[in-house]
């Protein structure tokens, strides 16, 4: 990357992930090591320390950009029907990094970093940020306690189990701390909260953990794209940051003409406001961009549109 920007080139694009060998099985089978492999996604779980590697992403002002397959996953595996396994594959291999980068906690200690996961849409963004913020809402460390069978009663629920549970239970309560999941083995605190890397204290602090990191590429015929901009449905009233993909010269752009009037339909339609759209096809590339560099666009046709932009507070 440092040698990139030797060159003068300003923006970074990494992989999703990596398939990583499965040690034991590679050490007894090596034939099988790039067979069975684990997805190693620079965050959670990763066997090796990407902190360095973000950290130079911000001091280099590079933005990074991923544009991952997921062909192969094993819902789309499909040895007949391309289509079947094409369905949602870049959304799939994208989520494994955003995922991974949101809790694995690296937006937590790097909250300048500007991720965008190109092609994939965002209605996969749009739902695992509705997602995480319901689970935490259940599952979070203190919520836990609420179903930790250490809780029961168990005095009352032999009682109860003996008063109401008729033959279902006749002969069968001399092990009920066991049933009921009361005797089982102590757990640790730290594996019990899977959201420590993302230091939640309040359920909004997911707003800051997603929103400003997060960039989901739109192809510009994708209906879905509007869902980004539903403040009302969204948590917190976030609009998920979604920027225009046109991918012109691919296969799924018959018309190269057309593409950014396709974009524009949603505005005519009156899905999306003029507004919503300047984000969409302009606003939220300024941010992913200009945010870690603030010359990214010095010396383009654009350069005054994103000053003021950005004198503007975009």
């Amino acid at each position: 990357m440092e040698h990139a920007q030797s060159l003068g080139l300003k923006v970074a694009q990494i992989p999703a992930f990596v398939r990583r060998p499965v040690a034991a099985v590679a050490a007894r089978y090596p034939e099988l090591a790039q067979r069975v492999t684990w997805l190693d996604s620079f965050g959670i779980d990763s066997e090796h320390d990407y902190d360095p590697f973000w950290r130079r992403c911000i001091e280099l002002g590079f933005a990074v950009a991923s544009h991952s397959a997921g062909m192969g996953f094993s819902d789309r595996a499909s040895i007949s029907n391309y289509m079947y396994n094409h369905m949602g594959h870049f959304a799939a291999a994208g989520e494994v990094l955003c995922k991974s980068l949101l809790m694995g906690g690296v937006t937590t200690r790097f909250p300048q970093l500007r991720v965008a996961l190109l092609e994939g849409g965002v209605a996969h963004g749009v739902r695992l940020y509705a997602d995480i913020i319901g689970r935490w809402e259940k599952r979070s460390v203190e919520q836990l306690e609420r179903l930790d069978p250490a809780n029961i009663d168990l005095e009352l629920a032999q009682d109860l189990f003996s008063r109401y549970g008729g033959e279902l239970t006749e002969g069968k309560l001399d092990n009920l701390a066991q049933t009921l999941g009361m005797a089982g083995p102590e757990i640790d605190p730290a594996v019990k909260d899977n959201f420590a890397a993302m230091q939640i204290e309040r359920a909004e602090d997911f707003y800051d953990r997603f929103v400003p990191s997060f960039y989901f590429g739109c192809e510009a015929d994708d209906p879905i794209t509007a869902w980004a901009f539903n403040d009302r449905v969204n948590p917190f009233g976030a609009k998920i940051r979604a920027i225009m993909s046109t991918d012109l010269g691919h296969w799924d752009v018959p018309d190269m003409a057309e593409a950014v009037a396709e974009a524009y339909e949603p505005v005519e339609a009156g899905i999306l406001s003029p507004e919503d759209f300047r984000e969409f096809a302009f606003t939220n590339q300024l941010r992913l961009y200009a945010g870690p560099n603030p010359d990214f666009f010095k010396g383009t046709i654009v350069e005054e549109a994103a000053a003021e932009a950005l004198a503007n507070g975009a």
